[in-house]
């Protein structure tokens, strides 16, 4: 039967609408860049990764703005959270505590490639840890009472088959009701070649749905992935970062790029949001990891992103996109 991108589908009982989803973004993915996701069609988001430390420990900052749920966001689909850590008692304490927020989905991070998480044994140093990381798995389940879901890699160097191995255990013994999986290894982090075959023989062989993420930045490069694996679903992260329409045109609702008058008015609502989120103060300095995406929407050059990185305001920001946007248009 064919498949497309538009199908609702099941994962650990949970009835997603489509395919498409947001991908995991470390230090991004928060509650409004979520929103902002399924307000173009995303079928599920999933949270940034949220330390199962931090939660069990009851650090101030990650319970009070991590761990945030907007209603619309609830009311717009299922949500899936996030987790990462080495310790299984911890972690089943970080998913119920995350359980409690109402959401539908844990998702375990065993790919993340950064230094400082592998050096606690988390992230993709589980690949090297089958053992622990079954018993992650299962603790995250029992804690939480909700389905779970891993993200990982194939292994940390080119060549390894690590992950691969682990991804059977986890459904055999822990009973994850899916994995997705970043085929490329952990030595490349976000850089080089997916290796999407391995993606193919993993849904070839297990008996849970199989995500893919990784280098989906275009329609095309979706579309392409998406028949090749034969994936049950897409994960777009980078490709969206300032371009929540891509979600629409992977999903067919639209095939022309924004215009500038939609560029400017979605820049307007997440710098509300950003305030909403964080405060005014907060707010503008967190926001300068955003403005480049937006610049490059914008076609804008390196002056404009010079007087973004001085504003000291949501409102300095704000004009500086406008004037810009003028400057373009004339």
């Amino acid at each position: 039967m064919a498949r497309a991108l538009t199908d609702s589908w099941t994962l650990g009982g949970i009835t997603i609408p489509n395919r498409v989803v947001l991908a995991p973004l470390a230090n991004i993915g928060n509650w409004f860049v979520r929103l902002q996701a399924k307000r173009y069609g995303a079928g599920l988001a999933v949270s940034e990764m949220v330390s199962s430390h931090a939660i069990h420990y009851g650090n101030e900052k990650t319970c009070t703005e991590m761990l945030r749920v907007h209603p619309e966001e609830r009311e717009r689909g299922p949500v899936s959270f996030q987790l990462f850590g080495a310790d299984p008692e911890i972690m089943r304490s970080a998913a119920a505590r995350v359980a409690e927020l109402g959401v539908d989905l844990i998702d375990l991070n065993m790919g993340c490639p950064v230094p400082k998480i592998c050096k606690t044994g988390a992230g993709a140093a589980l690949l090297k840890d089958p053992d622990r990381a079954v018993e992650l798995a299962r603790a995250a389940h029992e804690g939480s009472g909700l389905p779970v879901t891993v993200k990982m890699r194939p292994g940390l160097k080119p060549g390894d088959r690590d992950g691969l191995e682990l991804a059977h255990r986890l459904v055999e013994e822990a009973g994850v009701a899916g994995l997705c999986m970043h085929p490329r290894h952990a030595s490349q982090q976000h850089r080089g070649k997916a290796n999407y075959a391995l993606v193919r023989e993993l849904v070839e062989e297990l008996p849970v749905p199989v995500l893919i993420s990784g280098g989906l930045s275009d329609r095309d490069k979706v579309f392409e992935v998406f028949e090749e694996t034969g994936a049950e679903a897409v994960l777009l992260a980078r490709g969206s970062l300032g371009n929540p329409w891509l979600f629409q045109q992977v999903l067919g609702t639209r095939d022309d790029d924004p215009s500038r008058e939609e560029i400017l008015d979605e820049i307007d609502w997440v710098l509300e949001r950003a305030v909403e989120h964080l405060g005014e103060g907060r707010a503008s300095r967190y926001l300068r990891k955003f403005y480049p995406w937006y610049v490059t929407r914008l076609d804008g050059d390196h002056t404009l992103q010079d007087r973004l990185q001085r504003s000291t305001s949501t409102t300095e920001a704000r004009a500086a996109f406008r004037d810009a946007a003028l400057a373009t248009a004339a």
